[in-house]
């Protein structure tokens, strides 16, 4: 079992889900959200820092993914954005964790089967893939599915792979 935690990048709201996975079974651990406190970009991206430093000590993730920066016509928006992308790839980085990186589409895809979801719909599948979770919002739903997607693609489903093959 490889537990993976999956981080939806945002400098008001940066959410996370932590799931298990042993082999082609998931199951749900945690989600939330971490809200930035401050007023000034350095403080609020401290806050979001501790916040997440605090989710990975307590869950001890083995396996980190994080959303692909979207760009749009926001110049200075995408750049505060790309800055906390940066602290969901720090804290993860610095647990000694390879972070895997997931577009918005490629997420969308594996958990909706349509790449151009919206969030309702990203929801709705993650409730369906992890039944009887309790989902703290929709960054934290699209933080649970980022993690399902790592657990398909990424590391997490290579590195289960590998222990069940060595177990048998």
């Amino acid at each position: 079992m490889i537990r993976v935690i999956g981080i939806d990048p945002g400098l008001r709201n940066t959410g996370w889900g932590v799931i298990d996975v042993a082999g082609s079974r998931i199951s749900h651990v945690a989600n939330g959200i971490c809200c930035s406190e401050g007023d000034d970009l350095a403080t609020r991206l401290l806050s979001l820092h501790g916040q997440l430093t605090r989710v990975l000590a307590t869950y001890r993730p083995e396996a980190a993914a994080v959303e692909q920066t979207f760009v749009n016509k926001d110049g200075a928006g995408t750049l505060k954005l790309g800055q906390a992308r940066g602290i969901a790839m720090l804290v993860p980085a610095q647990a000694g964790l390879v972070v895997g990186e997931y577009a918005p589409n490629k997420v969308k895809k594996t958990v909706v089967g349509v790449g151009h979801a919206d969030k309702g719909q990203i929801a709705h599948m993650v409730r369906m893939q992890l039944p009887g979770v309790e989902i703290a919002g929709p960054d934290a739903a699209d933080a649970l599915a980022i993690a399902i997607c790592h657990a398909h693609h990424g590391a997490a489903s290579t590195l289960a792979a590998a222990i069940a093959k060595a177990s048998a």
